[in-house]
């Protein structure tokens, strides 16, 4: 895409020689003889770079009239880069200059190699701001505004909770069943906190040990086979905001000291770069297992965890927040609703109620995939007592508390036995199967390769 170039001079013979040198390199140029015109000019076309003498023939040597269109450059809703020039060697006016906007300077007569690599890198840092500001727009705009549905006294007494110290720095962990929802509340903390910098969450789970600190503390180009460019880290994309470490119980020892080292001092190395980088993001994390167990048993480091524990916030299960299903299940509706474009579902009062006294091992993920189940099946407008009765009847958790009882296997062959059921009642949703089984995305994957089961063999 060919970039244009304003040239603002009053001396037509400098920009001649500039349109000449430029044009060779494949810019458009547009001319202006004065701060004056070249406002005019931008209010009518599109420009990505401007080229600006800042002394004219009014005034040769205080650099005023292209200060003052520096000034108003402000008022444009997307400004060109600016590259501001003189003949006189005046550091204060460079200052000044900078100050006012400009991403660079060159002096009067230019060096051509010079000049031509001052825009190319302007031009390049302009390209950067913009796709920067689109990238942050676009995480304000997907940003949930997240209501906490409190209900039940286990959720008020948690929102509470959360609602103490969410302003304050501490580093909160967060403790109970999968598909709490502990993903959503590391959110809400962040969203009341009011940090100027961005939520970004990782699970640790799905990191491999091998890309850990890549992942964690970013690459620079060529430091390892496939690192075809250098990537920012999750600490440096949440500097001044919330990191959130999920399933943190999942790391590998191994790996485990360095976070502790970044978490205490801020401080960390890309891979492949010897400088030094700050970031100290607040830390949020979060992990169904028992935690001070594994202390106990040397599988997570205790300074760690003392490190993470400020603040512990135990998650209630969905069996200690009945009272929040029916509040719950309409969210749910609403959301799959919008995923697959129908709009003209409700709930009966009765199919309110049947989903209260349905049990939910796999908690809140649990009941969003009922929900969605009913979304995707429902031939009526109203979902009624007997759709989810006709549902539920094909859970495989339903029907074991039904009989009561198991016929006599191994243990293997029981666990085998029920991946299958809640990979074939999930259809091959490895996440929604893991919920229905109240374990880990990590503890599901294991199963699966010890079994050597395909999950892609149950979608229908």
């Amino acid at each position: 895409m060919q970039r244009t170039i304003l040239i603002i001079d009053d001396k037509a013979d400098v920009r001649l020689s500039a349109r000449f040198l430029l044009n060779n390199y494949g810019y458009e140029i547009l001319e202006a003889d004065s701060p004056v015109v070249g406002l005019s000019v931008l209010q009518a076309q599109t420009v990505d770079l401007v080229l600006l003498d800042m002394n004219f023939a009014f005034d040769t040597t205080s650099g005023e009239e292209g200060l003052y269109f520096l000034r108003k450059l402000d008022e444009l809703v997307q400004a060109p880069a600016v590259v501001a020039m003189t003949a006189w060697a005046n550091t204060e006016l460079v200052v000044k200059a900078l100050h006012s906007g400009a991403c660079d300077f060159i002096e009067k007569p230019w060096d051509n190699s010079r000049l031509t690599q001052i825009i190319e890198n302007a031009l390049k840092l302009s390209a950067l701001g913009q796709k920067n500001e689109a990238l942050k727009q676009t995480i304000a705009d997907n940003t949930p505004d997240i209501h906490l549905i409190c209900h039940s006294p286990a959720m008020q007494h948690l929102k509470a909770q959360i609602d103490r110290v969410a302003q304050s720095q501490a580093n909160i962990l967060f403790t109970g069943e999968n598909g709490t929802g502990k993903s959503t509340l590391a959110n809400y903390v962040h969203q009341v906190s009011n940090l100027s910098g961005e939520f970004v969450e990782v699970n640790m789970a799905a990191v491999p040990e091998s890309l850990f600190e890549s992942e964690m503390f970013g690459h620079t180009k060529g430091a390892f086979t496939g690192a075809d460019k250098s990537r920012i880290g999750r600490f440096e994309l949440a500097k001044e905001g919330t990191l959130f470490l999920d399933e943190i119980a999942e790391m590998p020892v191994s790996q485990q000291a360095k976070l502790l080292r970044v978490l205490e001092s801020g401080h960390f190395e890309p891979v492949g770069s010897s400088q030094t980088q700050f970031a100290k993001p607040r830390i949020l994390s979060a992990t169904n297992a028992d935690i001070v167990m594994m202390v106990a048993q040397n599988r997570f480091r205790q300074d760690l965890l003392y490190r993470v524990n400020t603040i512990t916030i135990e998650v209630p299960s969905l069996a200690q927040r009945k009272e929040d299903i029916p509040a719950l299940a309409e969210q749910f509706l609403l959301r799959h609703q919008q995923a697959h474009h129908r709009d003209d579902l409700c709930f009966s009062p009765c199919a309110l109620r049947a989903l209260q006294s349905h049990q939910y091992p796999g908690n809140l993920r649990e009941l969003s995939h009922v929900v969605e189940r009913l979304v995707l099946l429902s031939v009526n407008t109203q979902i009624v007592r007997e759709d989810i009765d006709t549902l539920l009847m094909n859970n495989p958790r339903e029907n074991i508390s039904q009989t009561g009882t198991l016929p006599l296997m191994t243990l293997a062959d029981a666990e085998q036995a029920l991946l299958t059921q809640a990979l074939t009642s999930t259809q091959g949703q490895t996440l929604e199967a893991a919920a229905l089984l109240g374990i880990s995305k990590s503890a599901i994957y294991r199963r699966l390769e010890k079994y050597d089961i395909a999950a892609k063999d149950f979608i229908q």
